[in-house]
């Protein structure tokens, strides 16, 4: 699957741009719904990844892009959750992750990505 780095903020899957969070669910590309995580905001400093978003468990693997300098925090939850399922779990900064999903065909692609920080 084509996706790289632009610069802060943007990044490109697929030949499309993106200047927002987004989930890739077997090669589908949606924005993140961060909203359900916002409640855990002022614990972080930040909005965190949760498991009351919308996650990608599907697969084998589950890819998290953190930022560019790998800021965005991923809650307890979500790593007990993955091990529940027997998800393997990849948090890397953004431009890293980017370079997991490029080296995985789409269809198997399972990532959220953090666009900024």
């Amino acid at each position: 699957m084509k996706a790289r780095w632009i610069r802060f903020g943007e990044i490109e899957i697929e030949g499309v741009r993106y200047e927002h969070d987004v989930v890739i669910d077997r090669g589908k590309v949606t924005k993140r719904a961060k909203k359900a995580s916002k409640a855990y905001r002022a614990q972080f400093g930040h909005t965190p990844l949760s498991v009351d978003e919308a996650i990608p468990w599907g697969g084998k693997r589950l890819i998290i892009g953190t930022g560019e300098s790998g800021s965005l925090p991923i809650m307890p939850g979500i790593v007990e959750e993955a091990r529940r399922r027997g998800v393997e779990l990849i948090a890397e900064p953004t431009e890293q992750a980017l370079a997991l999903v490029r080296d995985t065909d789409a269809k198997d692609v399972r990532a959220v990505i953090h666009v900024t920080c």
